[in-house]
């Protein structure tokens, strides 16, 4: 699997979890900053990491900044998004069942359950299909 990851300043430091993580699960990834918890704009890493997600180039992506929103908003703006606030391991889950989605974002700044937990469920969790389907294709007809 292959995972492009992002974050602002305030995502910064629960970036690095992500990527202990994912590297402790063997998976390739790309880091699209930033780079230290010196400002930076939530929309700029974005955007780069949603458009690299829906061109294909990586399987998900994981976006952090402070709430988690202004990521997640951003990257719902680029054709063939479906990203995912999520605080808990319940709702990574459902995100990836139901929605399919395949951004997830997360807050630097807000009390989550363990980032571990919630990342592993995202990633273990494969999209039931089935009546799920029908409804994914309906929000895919509403970016046309």
């Amino acid at each position: 699997m292959k995972i492009a990851v992002g974050s602002d300043h305030r995502g910064y430091k629960v970036k690095q979890e992500v990527i202990t993580i994912i590297n402790d699960k063997g998976y390739e990834y790309h880091d699209y900053g930033c780079s230290g918890e010196e400002s930076a704009d939530y929309p700029d890493v974005a955007r780069v990491v949603a458009g690299e997600v829906a061109r294909g180039v990586y399987d998900q992506g994981i976006l952090v900044c402070g709430t988690g929103i202004g990521m997640c908003i951003t990257a719902n703006k680029i054709k063939g998004i479906r990203a995912a606030l999520c605080h808990n391991a319940f709702c990574a889950r459902r995100s990836r069942q139901h929605n399919d989605s395949n951004i997830l974002c997360l807050g630097g700044d807000v009390s989550m359950e363990p980032v571990e937990d919630i990342v592993q469920a995202f990633f273990d969790t494969p999209f039931e299909g089935g009546r799920h389907q029908r409804r994914v294709d309906k929000i895919k007809q509403i970016e046309s």
